[in-house]
């Protein structure tokens, strides 16, 4: 089985099965392509400016090679007004399953406070790169999952999110005609993924997409 990556960096997807990455954060599916997101500041950790915050990354590890990253609101990465605004990450470490960031020109616990609530973020094109047969989570947000297991392709619906924690395999959960599909994203299954096209042909077993139906009936 092949890795999924979260957008972050996996939804991001740095924000596995036939190629995915890490968890995805809600809400990431609506932020703008170019943006990978890294973490969520939460609060104010220590008193020289350091902030705690939520990973969102498969590869924390990265931040040790990154010193210029982004600060933006999570309405500005749906496309809001508000601009990204670039940050100097001089010093970080890893805490209780968060990690701890220090910026430069933030000294003071009420300037880490003015931080809370920021995503950490930097351009798609800086992501970690990935192996053959990977992809991050976002990159398959808004896809079309199309069935080629027959003589003629059938449209399954739209790839809503993917959920990671149902078992070893990851599930794509898709919005079909009748409501949700949960589709095993088994490498045994996949045929074809066509991002630039946001499209993933896949060859599923007959009556996978009923019994889905029926389960939510």
């Amino acid at each position: 089985m092949d890795e999924v990556h979260s957008s972050g960096d996996s939804p991001l997807p740095d924000g596995a099965s036939p190629g995915l990455t890490g968890p995805q954060p809600a809400g990431q599916a609506e932020h703008e392509p170019q943006w990978a997101w890294l973490a969520r500041i939460r609060r104010p950790q220590g008193r020289k400016g350091e902030v705690f915050a939520d990973i969102l990354t498969d590869f924390p590890e990265k931040f040790a090679q990154r010193r210029r990253l982004w600060l933006l609101r999570e309405s500005a990465s749906a496309g809001g007004s508000v601009a990204p605004r670039e940050a100097e990450l001089i010093a970080h470490w890893l805490h209780k399953g968060g990690v701890v960031l220090h910026f430069s020109g933030i000294d003071s616990i009420s300037a880490a406070e003015t931080l809370a609530g920021l995503i950490v973020a930097i351009p798609r094109a800086e992501r970690a790169a990935l192996g053959e047969d990977e992809t991050y989570i976002g990159d398959l947000i808004g896809c079309a999952l199309v069935d080629v297991a027959g003589a003629e392709a059938v449209p399954v619906g739209e790839i809503e999110d993917v959920d990671r924690t149902a078992g070893p395999v990851a599930l794509l959960v898709v919005r079909g005609a009748a409501g949700e599909i949960l589709v095993p994203f088994a490498k045994s299954y996949l045929r074809k993924m066509d991002l630039e096209a946001r499209r993933v042909e896949m060859a599923l077993p007959v009556g996978l997409t009923d019994l889905n139906a029926a389960d939510e009936a």
